[in-house]
């Protein structure tokens, strides 16, 4: 990310999340941070202990954050931040967990003054990682119609295309869902076994094969040494665990669409 992306993300990200810009530059910005912010990112737990067990007046902590040192005309004291940064990967954290799950409908024109029926759907973003000492990552974007049950693949693709919005819109209805959340949520994750069983595994075959090789090796040079060194356990263990497969499932984020 270049700075002037990073400058527009913590924009976005303290707008999402009600923090007031009390002065801002194409370099950096100043945020009034609010009391549920203060306590997610600036690591003040005794201060708000305190101030909870005395009945205290809290007084959140101004944050000031600086996208480009070389850039700044003026001589603003603040946290440099850049790509891998501390505290930006801490508000990728934050961002992540907040943004896990959202409730949003589609936002219709309807100027006939007739209802619009949105159908409640569930969709789900879920990253499938192989590795070893290689890794495959594949992403799958999953949608369930809570009506009637139908998947499709895509989902994301599909509902970005749309106007979604946080309120319900004027002169829309949306239809209670039938299929439970959780139920949904079961099906898209026997679904998603499914299609790891049904995917190429070869790559679990290569790596075994690659750590067959690497003990064969490490036994050729030990192998005329009667009483094996400690190196050499520690080496073995170092392989096999090199080449260890395994196969993550994670869910990237989800949440209910009402959509037409």
């Amino acid at each position: 990310m270049y700075p002037k992306q990073i400058q527009q993300y913590l924009r976005t990200f303290f707008m999402e999340t009600n923090c007031p810009i009390v002065q801002e530059s194409d370099h950096h910005l100043s945020v009034q941070l609010t009391i549920e912010m203060d306590k997610r990112i600036m690591n003040r737990p005794f201060y708000w202990s305190y101030v909870e067990s005395t009945g205290g007046e809290p007084n959140p902590a101004k944050l000031t954050l600086i996208t480009d040192k070389t850039r700044m005309g003026l001589n603003i004291p603040g946290e440099v931040v850049h790509y891998g940064s501390p505290r930006l990967n801490q508000l990728f954290q934050v961002a992540k967990e907040r943004g896990a799950f959202v409730q949003l409908f589609e936002n219709v024109d309807n100027q006939t003054g007739v209802q619009t029926v949105l159908t409640p759907w569930l969709g789900v973003n879920y990253k499938i990682t192989y590795s070893s000492d290689r890794t495959k990552e594949m992403l799958y974007s999953l949608g369930m119609n809570l009506m009637t049950g139908a998947i499709m693949d895509g989902f994301h693709e599909a509902v970005s295309e749309l106007r979604l919005q946080a309120a319900i819109p004027p002169n829309t209805f949306y239809l209670p869902y039938i299929i439970k959340p959780m139920r949904a949520m079961e099906r898209l994750e026997t679904l998603i076994d499914e299609l790891i069983a049904q995917d190429d595994h070869t790559w679990a075959d290569e790596a075994a094969a690659r750590q067959k090789r690497d003990l064969q090796v490490l036994e050729y040079f030990y192998k005329d040494t009667e009483e094996r060194p400690e190196s050499y356990e520690m080496e073995k263990k170092a392989i096999k665990e090199q080449y260890e497969t395994k196969i993550k499932v994670e869910i990237i984020n989800g949440g209910l669409f009402y959509v037409r």
